[in-house]
């Protein structure tokens, strides 16, 4: 088993360090990842790093309690913060993610040249699909035209069949953007395959079911979790054990912001399943993310994300898909290129 997909894997790595990162020779290169992590991807892109002429480092860090703001207590912040301001680029493959931590924001405002990409719980099954199999200018003409359709939208609603219905309205159609895995430019990067765009939080009415996975604190779910949203705010959660548990990991932060509805992706890989990591299932074709709790503008303790699948979504009364497919005639056509319907 220890060779499985060895050599699809040495190809992602090349495509990861070679063509997203662009890594040049005498760069510096940081990979962290932590106990929870997959050492064959660290290992296959420190060497792809390294036949670049770049200069990788792997820190190895013991897996974190919480992610973001609730793993600082936990990292060795000030030895990460001083080796991350002397890269050029950093990958981060940890488990227990250091993205939206007070750690990754010091980096990134300390070193304003750094290219970072949010790769966390990376596996090697994983990077072969999502990374190593995707045709970077198919799918970037597709999730264009998706953008552009939805950005210029102002009234959204989206259902599903495990029951979200939810509507709101957009905000300024200037924001919004979409992620092909490019990290050859200073900032934030994310794994091809998801589309951010700007809402009117303050507008989210309705109901809004996870049925794919929540990330943190369950992972995959057993059974749907039904929000009851007002305003952007959610004031009641519905369902099994799963969603007690939920409630309670929320509310167990004692903070308002934790509360409420802070942003909504498309998700768009063509290789990416449900697994149960967040990084791959918020891009499995069709779905929509959900994120809750800390953003950039509303700090909270912690982020969660949960998946809805097979979203259908009409912009202005008009709908581009049905329960995930593609039914607007140009985004049909796009996809089929991409081997989806």
């Amino acid at each position: 088993m220890s060779k499985w997909y060895e050599f699809e894997l040495g190809k992602a790595a090349d495509i990861l360090t070679r063509e997203l990162f662009k890594l040049k020779e005498g760069e510096t290169f940081v990979i962290t990842a932590d106990t929870e992590s997959d050492m064959r991807v660290v290992e296959a892109t420190a060497r792809a790093a390294f036949s670049l002429g770049a200069k990788p480092m792997v820190i190895w860090t013991p897996a974190a309690l919480g992610v973001g703001a609730a793993a600082d207590p936990m990292l060795p912040q000030e030895a990460l913060v001083g080796a991350l301001k002397g890269a050029d680029a950093w990958v981060e493959f940890n488990n227990q993610w250091i993205f939206y931590s007070e750690t990754y924001t010091r980096a990134m405002k300390e070193n304003d040249r750094l290219r970072y990409s949010c790769l966390v719980g990376m596996n090697a099954d994983m990077m072969v699909r999502c990374i190593g199999r995707v045709d970077y200018p198919a799918l970037g003409e597709f999730m264009a035209k998706i953008t552009d359709l939805t950005k210029s939208a102002k009234e959204m609603r989206i259902t599903t069949p495990a029951g979200m219905d939810v509507d709101f309205r957009n905000s300024d159609p200037s924001r919004g953007s979409y992620s092909l895995g490019y990290a050859d430019t200073p900032g934030s990067h994310m794994m091809a395959g998801q589309i951010y765009w700007g809402i009117q939080s303050d507008t989210i009415e309705g109901k809004i079911v996870f049925d794919g996975s929540v990330v943190p604190p369950i992972g995959l779910l057993k059974e749907p979790i039904t929000l009851v949203i007002e305003k952007g705010e959610i004031v009641g959660i519905e369902g099994g054990k799963e969603a007690v548990e939920y409630e309670a990991w929320l509310r167990g932060f004692d903070h308002p912001n934790m509360m409420k509805m802070a942003h909504i992706c498309y998700g768009f890989n063509p290789g990416a399943k449900l697994t149960g990591d967040i990084v791959e299932d918020e891009r499995v074709w069709g779905c929509v993310e959900w994120g809750i709790g800390h953003m950039r503008s509303a700090p909270a303790p912690s982020h969660s994300d949960g998946i809805c699948l097979n979203a259908s979504v009409w912009l202005d009364g008009e709908q581009v898909l049905d329960n995930g497919k593609s039914v607007h005639p140009e985004l049909a056509e796009l996809a089929k290129r991409l081997g989806k319907q």
